[in-house]
């Protein structure tokens, strides 16, 4: 579906075929598999285990899954003669799920916290139950962060669930629950794992887990369950999600990134979040070399676990240029703890969380701006407006009934937000309008479209053809095409070094044509590919300017790229 990208699209019914070329090596006649052995005679002694396979299959009825149970334990100890090594254990593992399957078994353990930090206590509840009439017994549990194992010696008789209750102290000490691979800060395009045995795992194996030692029609087999916090829902039942452990104190800050045009300074919001009851501890931001905060601390105290307190704190920017990190440390008990916490919830995907470093981007910027009120049309959704407020913009978005020529005089651009012209339904009545804007003196300035699905025939006031180019290297170089030309120069000078520090990429489906009245500013290409010049169009009509432009600023200036600000606040000022 490619939903995050608008790609959605029809499904296609009947055959559909594949096509595959022949690269390098002996060439396949019928099968891409001929010559490579599947069975299990690849493995030593792992005939007899084929047997074993082919009787319980040949007797499986599939309205008593049960009564196979016996052959797969015959299975699973043909297996276990097999010399050690990967599949050994890989179908061991298997054979025991259909066990389970089989026999009708589950097996819980949940929570009704699906947080904890280090030290707390929690209640994990167990819950066995045998849907059939093979003999099942529970003789130990274990609790992967108890002290102690549960000798217990339960039968299961059919359908009978069994249920225990055991309070667990999580040990001091135990690490959060962040994905492996963003333990340790990373490099460019590269994640840093100390733990090489976790390298390509999907996920972190389960914080907590309940061992479950049984015999099973007279075999022993163990099953390893991840503790998982339950709900019920009212619409959608039973809901699960992963049980973490988490900090004992989070902290955000409201905004990820900080833009100063000026030496004044900001209030900045910062939120504390408590993983514990009754959190208590100092607040502090280290800033830059030439930054300063008030208050310098900030004592705080917050009762209830779950609850969040805001920290009012201003920031005073230094007289020049300047950009760097802002770092949030929370100390509490003793310790500092830097960490926010993410919740990551779809629909279509487990829960997770992730705990990012509480910080933010800090920017002084070398900035001039002309002009003052910015009217947006929102596309698809971008965070233009916001980081126009930011360096003193008043910006105001539009509905349809305030896109009117007599509206529009009030404002000194009128900003069309990404693939506006894919998702507004009713672009093409807005575009006269706002073309008679531009003709009267107005500043038209229309992001990035798709070059398909586009909702009108016209863009600007001459004609565009978009297309698929691209430069996705941030680093490509960018040339300037008409350097003297007044969105290079006024009110701010762009220079190469406005170009650098830009993130993920340089722009998306440019203009591959366009007419004469148009004036191309800038070019740039991925390495071995051609000239891109249509990222940056400007033309003059009637009164005013037309700007189409395909670089990423809806990337670069949530990103807090000063040459970005620099050179988009002179596509704002054009004309003034």
């Amino acid at each position: 579906m490619h939903k995050s990208q608008g790609f959605g699209s029809a499904g296609v019914r009947g055959t559909t075929p594949e096509y595959f070329e022949h690269l390098k090596g002996s060439r396949a006649q019928k099968d891409l598999f001929e010559g490579v052995n599947t069975t299990w005679s690849r493995i030593k002694g792992g005939v007899a285990v084929s047997k074993e396979i082919e009787k319980v299959t040949k007797k499986f009825n599939p309205q008593d899954p049960s009564a196979s149970v016996a052959g797969l334990i015959k299975v699973k100890q043909s297996i276990a003669n097999l010399p050690d090594g990967y599949w050994k254990t890989e179908k061991t593992e298997q054979v025991n799920e259909l066990i389970k399957a089989c026999a009708g078994l589950y097996l819980e353990a949940i929570t009704r916290e699906f947080t904890v930090t280090s030290g707390d206590k929690v209640d994990v509840s167990v819950e066995a139950i045998n849907r059939s009439d093979v003999p099942v017994k529970i003789n130990k549990l274990t609790f992967s962060l108890a002290a102690q194992d549960s000798t217990i010696e339960v039968q299961l008789k059919n359908n009978i669930p069994f249920t225990l209750t055991k309070n667990i102290e999580i040990p001091a000490g135990t690490a959060i629950s962040q994905p492996y691979w963003l333990k340790k800060e990373g490099s460019l395009g590269m994640f840093s794992v100390d733990d090489q045995q976790l390298i390509g795992l999907p996920e972190n194996p389960p914080d907590a887990i309940v061992q479950f030692a049984m015999t099973i029609a007279g075999e022993p087999i163990t099953y390893k369950v991840p503790v998982m916090y339950k709900k019920t829902d009212p619409v959608d039942g039973e809901i699960y999600r992963p049980f973490e452990i988490i900090p004992p104190v989070l902290v955000r800050v409201a905004d990820h990134v900080l833009v100063f045009a000026d030496d004044q300074p900001r209030v900045v919001r910062l939120m504390v979040q408590a993983g514990k009851d009754n959190i208590a501890g100092n607040l502090r931001v280290v800033l830059p070399e030439g930054w300063k905060a008030e208050p310098a601390t900030f004592p705080f105290q917050v009762k209830q676990k779950g609850e969040e307190l805001t920290v009012v704190m201003k920031i005073f920017p230094p007289a020049n240029a300047s950009e760097g990190k802002m770092g949030v440390i929370v100390e509490a008990n003793g310790v500092n703890y830097t960490q926010s916490i993410v919740n990551i919830n779809y629909p279509h995907i487990p829960s997770q969380v992730v705990f990012p470093e509480a910080a933010a981007k800090v920017v002084r910027l070398d900035l001039k701006r002309k002009g003052k009120n910015i009217g947006y049309i929102a596309g698809a959704g971008d965070e233009i407006p916001a980081s126009l407020r930011q360096i003193g913009y008043v910006v105001n978005i539009l509905a349809e009934p305030e896109i009117t020529p007599e509206n529009l005089k009030q404002f000194d651009a009128i900003i069309l937000g990404v693939r506006a012209f894919n998702t507004i339904d009713r672009i093409k009545f807005y575009q006269p309008r706002l073309m008679e804007y531009v003709k009267n003196g107005g500043n038209v300035i229309v992001q990035y479209n798709t070059s398909h699905a586009v909702l009108s025939d016209e863009i600007g006031p001459y004609p565009i053809k978009l297309s698929r180019d691209r430069v996705t290297v941030e680093e490509a170089e960018v040339r300037f095409l008409k350097p003297e030309h007044p969105v290079l120069n006024t009110p701010n000078k762009i220079t190469k070094a406005d170009f650098e520090g830009w993130v993920q990429e340089r722009g998306l489906y440019f203009p591959s044509s366009w007419a004469p009245e148009y004036e191309a500013i800038l070019s740039s290409n991925d390495p071995g590919e051609t000239p891109k010049d249509g990222g940056l169009l400007v033309a003059r009509y009637g009164k005013g300017y037309f700007v189409y432009t395909g670089y990423s600023w809806f990337r670069q200036l949530p990103a807090g790229v000063p040459g970005a600000y620099r050179l988009f606040t002179n596509l704002i000022s054009i004309g003034k």
